[in-house]
């Protein structure tokens, strides 16, 4: 297979810095030359980039002008590739091969925000590769001659969570559609499948804005994040034509246009650690279509005996063909170009470099019509044997198999086959009938099923509206709800009466809201108690005036901009132009975190408050489940800082704190960890809303709200340690707080210099400049005394985790229960054989972090909170929290700066080291004093200068600067002495020493 076949066109595409990325001065990790692209690892700027060569590196990140009519194209002399550009590369290769009956595939892949959907579809005048395409098919079709006849269908399906939904269609099936393979073929196909002829590039354009349309509303109502979907548009090009002897033969491309899902890694919004990692399917189809393209490089390059996973995931079982068969396939690959993409831009690159690796063999589809016609009817006789006994009946003889096992294969096997028989029927009832009653039936469809969305564009510039907001921009806008007469009532489809406005969802109740509309003054209110409504992220608790591009949330998902035509006039604080992101950093701001600029933050404070904005909407979201399935659990974004954390990493970490509101074990998950446990629980919900039966008997293993009880990390106190780096010893109480900076408790902490034997040092080892401890061995203890816990919850057990320099392991101490001031008396000798620099360093900048922790114990709840429910037993947790911080229903405001809470410790470590610095000072200059005094009370004779030198000098080269200066001027005075001795003798001595007179002598002066 190496000698065989084409290889599949790689591009990459990098687009330019989007807004978040301009705020927080992002730098660019992308360069391009050529066919060539590099990538420069940020971290380690020195390190040589990283070479990749493709078909084609096409640069769209700076260099170009934007036109009066909206399109961007490049400036004179730049590399800036535009749609058209990328058009001429790879979509008109799309268009040639499609013409000569070749199969052709395009897939974007990328990580979410990288630009897939920029590229495959485009945005306003900057069209993308799908619409071109699809235009300049039917431009060249015009062109040809009116001996060929064109038929083109038209199908658009939706992968999520291994479901297939069609997006032609209002409503689905329960589960999705069904994925069938051939018999006769071997490929999968989506029964029942909505396929439509169209006649021109405006249906299509038509089709796939009802596509789009048809997502956003079943997304928003399933809770569904649209950049875990993959969407593929599948085009089927007929030409039919007589051959030299006059037989009519169809020649057939089908055209897949695939924009896979967000390809984020498992460790960035997967399941790292989590039990239930194998449960969700969400990203089954990208890491299944990973393998198999690493399968079909194999096999290119000569490998033998390698079996390609066609059959792992939905996604790669409908594009058989077009990765490993009969398809001329083009890849682009997406990149985001700041470096904190950078990890996530290196595996697209990766990906892209395997994929070009692969080789397909396309042959032109061509066969006389009478043939393929004769052949569907062989097959369907075939099949229908086979349903009378002929073929299912062999299952009887299943070797080793239960009779109940053969009847569940036999029925399984008759559906395969009705089904084919179906689709087989309805291929020949489709050849029966004109492509003109095709077009024309199913353009009549189009128009009576879309006649109020025709209406509802006339109606925007006239009327005030609610537009839906979407993560994705293309799914913005797609959906709006008008406000007719001077009462609008807001709910969900079983009310009664019906509303006027119907949403479903998440936390939409049947009567959720009603707008009145009084003289053209438009003003929201809550429908019923408990009805969930935020505007401007801020809860709606009475009636309300809506401005002009207002932000609307009700329930949890459903994020709508009131417009106004009529009184255009803004709110304060409200921009030109407002978006997904806008909304959810007012919510964000709202519970209390700080989205303002980032260009004073590091890297990892950035993306800290990117995964916050990310991750908030999906924590409401879990709430809003656990109410509706009552599973008694609450969840809560948190920030840990990185002194909080057990392990090794610094940065601040966002988490997920689930509680189980029955008895307040609590637990903390990490952003991927949560990320895979909310599509579980989205999986859960969708079911309980299909009536699957089963879900109330799942297990707890099974459920994504269960976990098992886990030690509970109560809080964290620092010691930091510059007393030691001057022999002295820290002794305090520290305040243990927890990830808000609320006080848990009080520990009693000692670290002080000792022998090697843990025994305490004599006071005259202090140092007044610790760079004479380098190079000699050092011990010091480090001690837990005991602690004082407020929380009656904690006393189950109690112990403290700590780690001193380069530590790997965390050092623990007993753990004691029944108590909330548990005596640990914990004690540690830490021995360093020679102190070096690294040590001193430590000594002056770092700290101990002491984290507490407490047993958690899966007890039985009180019977009256039992009988509550999910969202009684919040909200009065709600309540309690108010109560117990007055003034602050909100977290406290939570930035990504400074840890405040550090700060404060360190400046009283320091505080405490001077005091004690100035303490043992005073203490010497004391004990000098003392000195000159009983040699002042001496007589005369017995005043001899060297015993009372050495006796000074003892005590002050053990302490401090100052006097150490003082004993300096005393030793020249001696030295003075004995020379003047040595000159003039004891005569003159005594004039020196006199002390009848009452005067004090130089050297007490001096000291």
């Amino acid at each position: 297979m190496a000698d065989k076949g084409e290889s599949v066109k790689v591009a990459v595409r990098v687009r330019p810095f989007n807004q978040r990325e301009k705020d927080r001065g992002a730098k660019l990790i992308i360069d391009m030359n050529g066919t060539q692209t590099r990538i420069q690892n940020p971290d380690a700027p020195k390190d040589e980039p990283k070479m990749f060569a493709f078909d084609y590196s096409y640069w769209s990140h700076d260099g170009y002008i934007e036109q009066d009519n909206g399109i961007l194209e490049p400036k004179p002399g730049s590399k800036y590739a535009s749609q058209k550009r990328v058009f001429q590369d790879l979509g008109q290769g799309v268009l040639d091969n499609a013409f000569k009956g070749f199969n052709c595939s395009l897939f974007a892949y990328g990580q979410t925000g990288s630009g897939k959907s920029y590229s495959m579809v485009g945005y306003g005048e900057n069209k993308g590769i799908v619409p071109i395409t699809c235009d300049e098919l039917f431009k060249t079709m015009a062109k040809s001659g009116a001996d060929v006849k064109y038929q083109i269908t038209f199908s658009m399906l939706e992968i999520y969570n291994e479901q297939v939904r069609d997006l032609l269609q209002k409503v689905n099936p329960k589960g999705g559609l069904q994925v069938r393979q051939n018999p006769k073929l071997g490929l999968f196909y989506v029964q029942d499948l909505k396929k439509v002829a169209v006649g021109s590039y405006k249906e299509i354009e038509k089709r796939i804005a009802e596509g789009t349309s048809n997502r956003t509303v079943a997304s928003t109502n399933m809770n569904a994040t649209s950049s875990r979907a993959h969407t593929v548009v599948t085009i089927t090009f007929d030409q039919i034509s007589k051959n030299e002897s006059g037989q009519e033969t169809k020649k057939t491309s089908v055209i897949n246009l695939v924009d896979l899902a967000g390809s984020e890694r498992a460790d960035s919004t997967g399941a790292t650690g989590d039990r239930l990692k194998e449960g969700a399917n969400i990203n089954k189809s990208l890491s299944a279509l990973g393998n198999v393209i690493s399968a079909l490089a194999d096999l290119s390059m000569g490998k033998k005996k390698i079996m390609v996973p066609y059959r792992d995931s939905v996604l790669t079982k409908l594009l058989q063909n077009a990765l490993g068969g009969n398809s001329k396939t083009i890849m682009i690959a997406a990149l985001s170009p700041a470096d904190i993409n950078y990890d996530e831009t290196l595996g697209t690159l990766r990906y892209a470099d395997r994929a070009k690796k692969i080789k397909n063999k396309a042959v032109v589809n061509e066969n006389p019509l009478d043939k393929l016609i004769r052949e569907l009817r062989e097959e369907n006789e075939k099949l229908k044997k086979a349903l009378t006994g002929g073929g299912v009946g062999a299952v009887d003889s299943g070797a080793g198999m239960t009779a109940e096992e053969r009847e569940k294969m036999r029925k399984a096997m008759e559906e395969e086959i009705r089904a084919q028989l179906m689709a087989n029927q309805e291929a020949l009832g489709d050849m029966g009938t004109s492509w003109e009653e095709k077009v024309k039936r199913d353009q009549e469809e189009y128009d009576a099923d879309n006649k109020e969305k025709v209406m509802a564009d006339a109606r925007k510039n006239k009327e005030p509206h609610f537009t839906n907001l979407n993560e994705d921009p293309l799914l913005s806008g797609m959906v709006s709800h008008f406000v007719s007469g001077s009462q609008t009532t807001i709910g969900r489809k079983d009310a009664d009466p019906a509303p006027n406005i119907t949403l479903n969802g998440l936390s939409i109740q049947k009567n959720h809201a009603v707008v009145i509309n009084e003289s053209g003054e438009i003003s929201l209110k809550p429908g019923g108690p408990g009805a969930k409504i935020k505007v401007n992220g801020s809860p709606l608790t009475g009636p309300r005036v809506l401005d002009h591009l207002d932000r609307v949330l009700f329930g949890s998902s459903h994020m709508y901009v009131f417009k106004n035509p009529m009184k255009p006039k803004k709110g304060d604080g409200t921009p030109d132009k407002v978006d997904w992101d806008f909304a959810q950093k007012e919510i964000a701001q709202a519970k209390g975190f700080a989205t303002g600029a980032m260009s004073g933050l590091t890297k990892d404070q950035q993306r800290a408050q990117e995964q916050v904005l990310e991750i908030l909407p999906l924590v409401s979201e879990a709430n809003a489940v656990s109410e509706e399935l009552n599973k008694h659990k609450s969840f809560e974004v948190v920030l840990i800082s990185g002194a909080a954390q057990e392990g090794s990493g610094k940065e601040t970490k966002v988490m997920v704190k689930m509680k189980n509101l029955l008895n307040g074990n609590t637990w903390l998950w990490e952003r991927g960890k949560f990320m895979n446990r909310r599509y579980l629980m989205q999986d859960l919900y969708q079911r309980w809303l299909d009536g699957d039966e089963e879900i109330k008997n799942i297990s707890k293993e099974a459920d994504p709200f269960w976990e098992p009880t886990e030690d509970v990390l109560i809080g964290s106190c620092n010691a930091f340690l510059q007393s030691l780096g001057y022999y002295l010893d820290f002794d305090d109480q520290l305040a243990v707080t927890d990830y808000k900076g609320t006080e848990e408790g009080q520990m009693s902490v000692v670290i002080a210099p000792c022998t090697q034997a843990g025994k305490a040092v004599d006071e005259d080892k202090f140092v007044d400049d610790p760079q004479e401890l380098v190079g000699k061995p050092y011990h010091y203890k480090v001690m837990i005394r005991n602690c004082d816990v407020n929380k009656a919850r904690f006393s189950k057990g109690l112990f403290v985790k700590y780690r001193v320099y380069n530590e790997d392991t965390y050092n623990q101490t007993p753990t004691l229960s029944g108590t909330l001031s548990p005596e640990w008396n914990h004690s540690r000798v830490i021995s360093i054989p020679s102190v070096s620099q690294d040590h001193l360093d430590y000594f002056e900048n770092g700290s101990i972090t002491f984290l507490l922790f407490g047993v958690q114990e899966d007890e039985v709840a009180d019977s009256k909170l039992v009988k509550m429910t999910t969202k009684e037993l919040r909200e009065m947790e709600s309540i309690k929290t108010n109560q117990e911080r007055p003034g602050l229903s909100q977290r406290r405001m939570t930035s990504f700066g400074l840890d405040s809470s550090g700060d404060s410790s360190q400046l009283k470590a320091e505080f405490i080291l001077l005091q004690k610095k100035y303490e043992r000072l005073e203490k010497k200059e004391k004990r000098m004093q003392e000195i000159c005094k009983e040699w002042e009370g001496k007589p005369a004779e017995q005043q001899q200068y060297e015993p009372f030198y050495r006796a000074v000098s003892a005590v002050a080269y053990s302490t401090g600067t100052k006097l150490k200066t003082r004993v300096h001027l005393l030793n020249q005075i001696l030295h003075g002495h004995k020379k003047a001795k040595a000159s003039t003798g004891d005569n003159n001595m005594q004039d020196i020493q006199k002390k009848a007179t009452g005067q004090k002598s130089t050297t007490c002066i001096i000291l």
